[in-house]
């Protein structure tokens, strides 16, 4: 059964912290009206503070996994709780994974406004999306307010938290999130995306997700022909996310915009297999979805455990390693943290060599027309 999901309305107008600087004068800091804040702590005992601490027992642990230190000023509750009620995966294994994968995913969430889905009676039970920093939140999480468009109409400011920390990170596993979900922008220049998102949704059929292979390729061989690299990652759910990283230059309309015109490009180079119709019920072939490309949009961050049986994470590739026997399940966490200690970030790119989307734009049009 699917779980159900709850919107968690935002709480509370922003007040402002007046305080003052070095040189005397009067700085001012947003925080919400509700932000009563929680206790530094250490972790919740020392058989968990092992558990994330470098290796310096070979006999229980494998050396050179990433690891953090042994000090967190979260406390971990209701550790064992098992979140994953098929596979036994607990709150606690969660909270060792992010702990041990934080050097790498960090730097993809950094700076990003953070939505927590929470699922507090684990994966099969109610989720609830939170914009709006959950009262209690540690004073050195930072955050950003920015003015959000609800479904029902109106505007409404939200404080959004910044995920900018290992700390930080191991608090929304306490608030019960299984993965993380951040904005494409960062705070900075949030008309500004750091990357083109190509969703690619299979059909549901014995082959579906071979066939989203097949199309994920296709979707690299056209960034090659505009000369906009991309990069490859499952979604951990039932999809594939390939990343094109692009300069500041342009929005969102733009990315859309790319976007949807390259998908379009290739239901028409490949019809039965790609597909641009939103309808499930007329869809034939792979979704490849262009309309995730928007300002306040997220995805599921890169090493992100998803809510699925198996509790597998979003895992990136090499091109080649995309072969068709690849299954979104062969990925658990175990698996990603041997990869990285082997491979490093391979999602390093998206952050670090982006491309200008005008000169790939420029280049498609003409392959459009």
């Amino acid at each position: 059964m699917a779980p159900a999901v709850k919107d968690v309305p935002d709480r509370g107008e922003p007040t402002t912290n007046t305080s003052r600087s070095s040189g005397g004068r009067r700085t001012r800091d947003r925080v919400p009206r509700t932000a009563t804040r929680t206790a530094v702590v250490p972790y919740v005992d020392a058989d968990q503070a092992a558990c994330l601490t470098t290796c310096t027992n070979p006999t229980s642990c494998t050396p050179g996994l990433l690891q953090v230190r042994a000090v967190s000023r979260v406390k971990l509750s209701h550790a064992d709780r098992v979140l994953f009620p098929g596979d036994g995966v607990t709150k606690g294994d969660l909270f060792a994974y992010y702990g041990r994968v934080a050097p790498v995913l960090l730097p993809h969430l950094r700076d990003r406004p953070f939505t927590l889905k929470r699922y507090p009676h684990g994966i099969t039970g109610e989720v609830y999306f939170q914009k709006q920093v959950p009262r209690g939140a540690p004073e050195w999480i930072p955050t950003r307010q920015f003015t959000t468009h609800p479904r029902d109409g109106g505007s409404r400011l939200v404080d959004f938290a910044l995920v900018n920390s290992a700390d930080a990170l191991l608090w929304m596993v306490q608030m019960n999130c299984v993965d993380m979900n951040a904005w494409y922008s960062r705070v900075d220049r949030p008309d500004r995306p750091d990357y083109v998102v190509f969703d690619l949704d299979p059909p549901d059929e014995p082959d579906g997700f071979e066939s989203a292979i097949e199309v994920a390729h296709l979707i690299r061989g056209l960034l090659d022909e505009v000369e906009l690299p991309g990069y490859v990652k499952t979604s951990g759910a039932d999809g594939i996310h390939v990343l094109a990283p692009i300069q500041r230059r342009s929005g969102f309309d733009d990315a859309y915009a790319f976007a949807e015109s390259a998908s379009r490009l290739l239901e028409e180079r490949h019809p039965g297999l790609v597909t641009t119709e939103w309808l499930k019920k007329k869809r034939a072939g792979v979704l490849v979805d262009h309309r995730q490309n928007g300002a306040g949009k997220t995805i599921a961050s890169v090493y992100s455990v998803r809510p699925k049986p198996g509790a597998p994470v979003s895992t990136p590739l090499h091109w080649d390693e995309l072969t068709s026997d690849v299954r979104p399940r062969d990925f658990t966490m175990d698996v990603v943290l041997e990869r990285v200690q082997r491979l490093g970030d391979l999602f390093a790119p998206v952050l670090d060599e982006p491309r200008p989307l005008g000169a790939a734009a420029r280049k498609l049009s003409r392959l459009v027309t």
